[in-house]
C-alpha cells in the first residue's frame, strides 16, 4: 500500500523475540484527525495520494475522489462494472494511474487525469481475490505486481496488456496480504503464515524472516532493502534494517496498514487507532472514530480510511 508522494517470540541472528522486544512510549493527545463525510457507506480499504487528487478504494466496486466539493464518486462498479469489492491501490511513479485491485480477479488501470478505466481484470484467467498491488514505472510503462489469496504475486513488465502476465509462489500457498516495491524490480511482500520475502529482480523471492513472531501480519512499509516495517496483531510492528528484525509492541490493537519515512510516520488499526511514529518513537494519538481503520495515505494531507466510509483528514 504506498502513494506516488512518498516513493518520490521473534528469532533473528540468534536473539529471540522475548530478548528484543522493545516497549514503545505510547500517550493520549488530543486529537488533531477530522472525521470528512464521504459518499459511500461501506468500508473503504485503501487510499493513495495521485497526480491530481487522493482517490480511496471501496467494496461494491466503488472508487471516490477528493475533490474541491468534497469526496465523490468517481468510478462504479470497479474495472469490470461487476462490483467487486476493492481491496488495494497504488500509483505509477508519475500519479497519473491509479492501480486497482480486488475480489474475483478484479484489477484495473484508472488514469486520474481523464477518467478513463481500463479493465486489466483476470490475468491469464485468474480470478482469486487480489489483496494489495504495487507498480513502479510511469504511466503506461508500469510494471505490475498483484498479490492474492492464494500465495501467488501476479506480475506484468509490460503495463498489465494481455498476454504479458506471469506468476510466481514465494512460499507455502499462503494468503498474501501486502505488497510494495521501493524500487523498479526491488520490494517486499508478507503472508498469512508469518513470512516476509524480498526480491530484487521482480521474479526470484526469498524469505528474510520473521521467525517466531506469533501474530498474523496486515501492514507492509516496504522503503529500501535495508529500511522495512511489518504491523499486524497487538499492535505489533517489527522494523528490519538488512541483518534482523526489530519488534515493538505498541499497546492494543490490530494494526492493518503501516506508512513511514525518514523516522516519521504512522500506523493504523481497529477501533480507529492511530500510532504517530517521530524521532523514532510511536504515541498513539486520540481519534474521534471507534470503526477499524484499514489504511494510510501521507501526502498535502494526510487520510485514514476504513469500515462503513469512515475516512478522517489531518
Amino acid at each position: 500500500m504506498t502513494d506516488f508522494t512518498r516513493r518520490s517470540a521473534l528469532k533473528v541472528a540468534g536473539a529471540s523475540l522475548a530478548a528484543a522486544t522493545i516497549p514503545a512510549t505510547v500517550s493520549a493527545a488530543e486529537s488533531d484527525w477530522t472525521v470528512v463525510e464521504t459518499p459511500v457507506d461501506t468500508t473503504l480499504y485503501d487510499v493513495s495520494d495521485t497526480a491530481t487528487n487522493p482517490h480511496a478504494v471501496a467494496g461494491a466496486g466503488l472508487v471516490i475522489e477528493r475533490t474541491a466539493n468534497g469526496w465523490e464518486v468517481v468510478v462504479q462498479g470497479g474495472p469490470s462494472g461487476n462490483g467487486n469489492d476493492l481491496y488495494g491501490t497504488d500509483t505509477t511513479d508519475d500519479g497519473e494511474r491509479l492501480w486497482i485491485v480486488g475480489a474475483s480477479g478484479a484489477v484495473g488501470e484508472y488514469d486520474v487525469t481523464t477518467g478513463n478505466l481500463i479493465d486489466r481484470s483476470a490475468p491469464n484467467d485468474f480470478t482469486a481475490n487480489f489483496n494489495d498491488i504495487s507498480v513502479t514505472g510511469p504511466a503506461g510503462e508500469a510494471d505490475v505486481y498483484v498479490a492474492d489469496d492464494s500465495g501467488a504475486i501476479h506480475y506484468s513488465f509490460d503495463n498489465g496488456k494481455e498476454g504479458t502476465w506471469n506468476y510466481e509462489v514465494p512460499g507455502s500457498g499462503s494468503g498474501l496480504k501486502a505488497i510494495e516495491f521501493y524500487d523498479t524490480r526491488s520490494g517486499h511482500v508478507i503472508d498469512t503464515n508469518g513470512k516476509v520475502f524480498a526480491t530484487d529482480d521482480g521474479v526470484t523471492w526469498d524469505p528474510i524472516g520473521i521467525e517466531d513472531a506469533g501474530v498474523t501480519y496486515y501492514g507492509l512499509d516496504s522503503d529500501a532493502k535495508d529500511d522495512v516495517r511489518v504491523s499486524g496483531g497487538n499492535a505489533s510492528v517489527f522494523t528490519y534494517d538488512g541483518s534482523q528484525w526489530v519488534p515493538e509492541s505498541l499497546g492494543d490493537a490490530t494494526l492493518f496498514d503501516i506508512e513511514t519515512e525518514g523516522g516519521t510516520g504512522y500506523a493504523v488499526g481497529s477501533g480507529g487507532a492511530i500510532f504517530e511514529l517521530e524521532g523514532g518513537t510511536w504515541t498513539r494519538t486520540k481519534t474521534p472514530v471507534g470503526e477499524n481503520l484499514k489504511a494510510i495515505a501521507t501526502g498535502t494531507v494526510d487520510i485514514a480510511v476504513g469500515s462503513a466510509g469512515t475516512l478522517l483528514e489531518r
